[in-house]
């Protein structure tokens, strides 16, 4: 059900470029400019979703001999999930932070900051990694790298016409150009969809990437005290980079008015997370006995 609903969401987002592009372009050629918009922003983030994401961070490739911890925690985690193993980055920052890219497992990377790797003891830090791989496991990284992707296409588009309303408005051919309050309330409204829209997708998707950590794992209590330890450094030091891949993050890096930020957050409240993740240790438990 969820890769439906996210498909559909997917599918909506491309519609609203398009439909962007007719309103504020014009005509044929304005739906022309859409459609191909959206062709190239999918095609492109599907080859290059992980490097944009990476550079997003400024993530830096480690070697083995570098973090031989971190390479023993993926490696374990992917013999036990039958994965191939991830290219693995370093974001430099204390901020505390991780992340998955790629377009599907066999070209997939996994970053963490230098703040994760002080703060998370290791069966916290192993639950990180295990919600990362199963995000790359369930293509959520591409999706979520589709979804930005195309949001940032409505947004330029949106921004480049309301420049051109307020430095060229005034020498426009009326005859073949937008009613002005349509032009206005698409350059308005059009982002805010393309937001809310993008914003759905990544909240179908944690609560699967979580229930699947909690699988590789079998210790569903460990991502939940990370969790709860991660919001909690978020507050104080929001980590730096592009907000349009915040949904890659897997907690909501960057600070802001509360109620705002739970309108227009990312992720699942991190409560909301803790509780789903306890009731399906519960689960494991109960699993468990009734086997004796």
């Amino acid at each position: 059900m969820n890769q439906i609903k996210t498909v559909a969401l997917l599918g909506l987002l491309s519609a609203i470029l398009i439909i962007i592009s007719y309103k504020l372009i014009g005509g044929a050629a304005g739906a022309f400019v859409g459609i191909a918009l959206a062709a190239v922003t999918n095609l492109g983030s599907w080859y290059f979703s992980d490097r944009i994401a990476l550079a997003a961070y400024g993530a830096q490739p480690v070697s083995e001999a570098e973090a031989p911890s971190l390479y023993r925690i993926v490696r374990r985690l992917c013999e036990r999930g039958n994965l191939p193993m991830p290219a693995i980055y370093i974001v430099p920052t204390p901020a505390a932070n991780a992340f998955a890219t790629g377009r599907d497992p066999e070209h997939a990377a996994v970053a963490v900051t230098e703040g994760i790797l002080n703060i998370l003891p290791e069966d916290e830090l192993e639950a990180v990694i295990a919600h990362e791989l199963s995000h790359i496991n369930n293509r959520d990284t591409l999706i979520q790298a589709v979804a930005a992707t195309v949001a940032g296409a409505i947004s330029f588009i949106a921004q480049m016409a309301s420049y051109s309303m307020w430095f060229f408005g005034g020498n426009r051919d009326e005859r073949n150009s937008p009613h002005p309050l349509v032009m206005l309330l698409t350059i308005i409204l059009a982002p805010i969809a393309a937001s809310i829209i993008q914003l759905a997708i990544s909240r179908t998707r944690e609560f699967a990437a979580d229930a699947g950590a909690a699988k590789l794992t079998g210790d569903p209590r460990a991502l939940a005290r990370a969790l709860q330890r991660l919001e909690n450094n978020a507050r104080q030091m929001p980590i730096e980079g592009n907000p349009a891949f915040e949904p890659l993050l897997i907690v909501n890096g960057f600070s802001g008015e509360q109620f705002l930020s739970s309108l227009f957050s990312t992720h699942p409240s991190t409560e909301a997370r803790i509780q789903a993740l306890l009731k399906l240790e519960q689960e494991i438990l109960r699993m468990s006995g009734s086997r004796f």
